[in-house]
């Protein structure tokens, strides 16, 4: 019989729309191999996931990437230098600053350079030919309403920083600058002066265009007879060669341009010395003292009366003397004049530039006369001097050595002066060569000459007067020479 033809096997159904198929087909589903080849060998992308989880990643043995080759390491440059700004602009130069960059490389850094490029092109030339290290510069030479873009780069050995440039463009011309005056410190006070003195002062100001200087007084312009004005484009001097009390006022300097205006006022005081005091006169005369008035003076000087001095005169000798150097009322008491004498008193007054040239001078005189007292002794009380006789120091013990003559001391005092006996061993000495008693001034004092081990014991020494007695004691002790 005939094989029977093997059986084809039904192809396998589309996948349904939108289902993926299977990354790897079953095994069951892989092509067979042609009869006589060799059936092919499963590799492990075809290894069917277990059942209910998502296929496993391939396993494929990847080979080893190649080793990257080392690459150089790369210069390290400056970053931008900070803050570009212009300064100041004129008519024909524009002055730029900035700061230095935060990071300036490892071979540091060389200095900046300065490029400009007219407003339109984009020609950037740079302005100084060789770096320098200034965080200012001017650049010179422009030409007047030129319009310039303007950047700045920081330059190392390893080469040039990213560029730092100004935003918006710069136009060369003369900025308006508004007037503002600076007046000194010491003007912004009463500026004071002696008549005949000299003034001149030089008050600066800022502005630009040259702004135009207007001086006034009392909203009248100065009388530049007499008062010399002398204006440049930055201050104004304002001179007097010789100062009179009607210079005295308030002056009024004005710095304008094209309306827009900055105002000063500053006071001046001319001064010279006041006139005399008035109406001065004696007002009492007692003892050894004169009581003295006056008024102050119709001329202060143009400036405030600090005091007034006042002086006397001695009709005997007459001269002058200060009697009172600064008295700030108009009264006072002049004292410790001498009896007998005639006196004259004159005044003067001060103010900030001295003494009056004239004193006020009082037509009287003052006679200090003589006093008749009685004198009368004071009465002293009667006190009673009488006191017992009583040891203010005692006798100290003592110890001697035979042969060297020794001092007993003690102290006493008593009205009537007591009587002092010395003894020894409660034995009195009397007139004996051997001991010599003395008292001064209540001192009690016993010499005991080249004394010997005999000589020791107990000295006393007693006080007596007709009020009581009383005594004191010691010990002496007298060692064998060694």
């Amino acid at each position: 019989e005939p094989a029977p033809t093997p059986k084809e096997e039904p192809a396998p159904a589309p996948a349904a729309e939108g289902t993926p198929a299977p990354e790897h087909p079953p095994a069951a589903e892989q092509p067979t191999a042609p009869a006589g080849e060799p059936a092919p060998v499963p590799t492990a992308e075809a290894t069917p996931a277990p059942e209910g989880g998502p296929p496993a990643p391939p396993a494929e043995p990847q080979a080893p990437a190649p080793e990257p080759k080392p690459e150089k390491p790369k210069a390290e440059l400056p970053s931008s230098p900070l803050s570009l700004a212009v300064e100041e602009v004129s008519e024909n130069s524009v002055t730029l600053t900035w700061k230095a960059p935060e990071q300036t490389g490892r071979s540091g850094l060389d200095g900046y350079v300065v490029e400009i490029c007219k407003d339109g092109s984009t020609d950037w030339k740079a302005v100084n030919e060789e770096p320098f290290l200034s965080t200012r510069y001017t650049i010179q030479d422009l030409g007047s309403g030129d319009k310039i873009h303007v950047r700045v780069k920081a330059v190392s050995a390893s080469g040039a920083s990213v560029p730092a440039t100004l935003e918006q463009p710069v136009l060369i011309r003369e900025i308006l600058q508004l007037p503002r005056i600076r007046m000194p410190r010491h003007l912004r006070q009463t500026y004071v002066r002696h008549v005949g003195d000299a003034v001149n002062m030089m008050i600066p100001f800022q502005g630009k265009p040259r702004p135009e200087v207007i001086w006034t007084k009392g909203d009248q312009p100065l009388d530049t007879s007499h008062i010399n004005i002398h204006n440049t484009e930055k201050d104004t001097i304002f001179y007097i060669r010789k100062a009179q009390r009607s210079d005295s006022g308030k002056y009024e300097l004005t710095v304008r341009i094209n309306g827009a205006e900055d105002k000063a006022s500053l006071d001046i005081r001319v001064i010279e010395p006041p006139g005399p005091p008035r109406n001065l006169k004696l007002v009492d005369v007692w003892g050894f003292n004169v009581a003295l008035e006056w008024n102050p003076p119709a001329d202060n000087g143009n400036s405030e009366i600090k005091g007034y001095l006042v002086q006397k005169s001695d009709k005997k000798s007459g001269k002058w003397f200060m009697a009172l150097e600064r008295c700030t009322r108009t009264s006072c008491t002049i004292s410790d004049l001498i009896i007998g004498n005639t006196y004259s008193f004159r005044v003067f007054a001060e103010n900030a530039c001295g003494l009056s040239e004239k004193a006020a001078v009082t037509s009287g005189v003052a006679h200090i006369e003589k006093t008749k007292t009685a004198y009368q002794p004071e009465k002293i009380p009667q006190r009673d001097m009488m006191e017992p006789p009583k040891f203010t120091q005692p006798l100290t013990d003592r110890t001697t050595t035979r042969g060297y003559s020794t001092h007993l001391f003690c102290s006493v005092r008593g009205f009537p002066q007591p009587k002092i006996i010395w003894m020894k061993n409660q034995m009195e000495i009397r007139e004996d060569p051997k001991y010599i008693a003395m008292i001064e001034q209540g001192v009690c004092s016993l010499e005991i000459r080249k004394p010997n081990p005999f000589d020791g014991g107990i000295y006393t020494c007693k006080a007596v007067n007709p009020l009581g007695e009383a005594s004191v004691d010691c010990k002496l002790n007298v060692k064998g020479r060694i």
